[in-house]
């Protein structure tokens, strides 16, 4: 994909990751979960605005998460080659780059009700953060359970205008689905975490890490069923959730904290788990709300 773009735009398309979709598939789930959640009230345009909101601030992240970490990345093999570590994009296009980008994701938010506007807002503050929480704690993968989680508060009161209960359990869910594949991703960096000091879930579980990584799936699940209890309290509705817990067991059953290559897809597959909960939780909101 970015082979095929002029040679002057191929580094600032891998510092938005454009060739790496799963990012924003996972960044977009929550969102498009509880716009389906809430029964989606007739607004079937939210989901491609909130995809789109999706594709560009993962992308803005990046940008920033690559200029904070410039240095770090000179010293990890995964990341030297990224184009602010090796010197192919200057620091002011980069900085450039991420403004130009969240001025677009301002468009996007102003075509959300204003309750919803307010909440997405709330997120900068601890996507600013995350960036620094590797230097500070064990569990950075937690702070991006907030940040990445953070569309399931935005899509309910986009469309009921309300703020909830139920976003806040969808929200509390999908922080522990972040936390355990994101510990997957953190598996093919160990190594060279060790080497430069940087902390992660994956080092601090060491051995344990599937034991992790399930503890966290059944959180995320407990969290969901709530959600869907709130919304229609009948165990019926509670099956809905049976493909995408499915499918997360089945991460754990694999995962092998040994096998980079094998943590790396199941990381991928979240995209797939993603979609099937969307589809469960579309079905309840569909058939719960007029």
């Amino acid at each position: 994909m970015i082979g095929a773009l002029p040679a002057a735009l191929r580094p600032y398309a891998s510092l938005m990751r454009v060739d790496r979709p799963i990012g924003t598939w996972l960044l977009f789930w929550p969102c498009g979960w509880s716009v389906a959640l809430a029964g989606v009230g007739g607004e079937w345009a939210l989901f491609g605005w909130l995809l789109i909101g999706a594709f560009v601030m993962r992308s803005a992240g990046c940008v920033y998460n690559d200029i904070v970490d410039r240095e770090l990345d000179m010293q990890v093999e995964r990341t030297k080659l990224r184009p602010l570590a090796s010197g192919r994009v200057s620091l002011k296009a980069a900085s450039g780059l991420a403004i130009g980008l969240s001025i677009i994701g301002l468009f996007v938010l102003l075509q959300l009700p204003r309750i919803a506007q307010g909440v997405a807002l709330i997120s900068i503050i601890p996507v600013a953060a995350y960036p620094f929480m590797k230097r500070i704690t064990w569990w950075p993968q937690a702070w991006l359970g907030l940040v990445f989680s953070w569309g399931a508060l935005v899509g309910w009161p986009a469309v009921t205008g309300q703020f909830e209960l139920p976003p806040l359990l969808l929200w509390f869910g999908s922080i522990f689905w972040v936390i355990g594949y994101d510990t997957l991703y953190a598996i093919q960096d160990i190594e060279d975490d060790e080497l430069v000091g940087v902390k992660s879930s994956a080092r601090a579980l060491g051995a344990k890490v599937r034991l992790g990584v399930g503890i966290c799936y059944a959180m995320a699940s407990l969290g969901w069923a709530a959600a869907i209890w709130q919304v229609r309290p009948d165990w019926v509705a509670l099956l809905a959730l049976l493909p995408g817990a499915g499918h997360l067991g089945w991460q754990v059953a694999k995962a092998d904290p040994d096998d980079v290559a094998l943590a790396l897809a199941l990381f991928r597959s979240n995209r797939f788990t993603g979609l099937l909960l969307f589809l469960g939780f579309l079905a309840v909101g569909l058939s719960s709300f007029d």
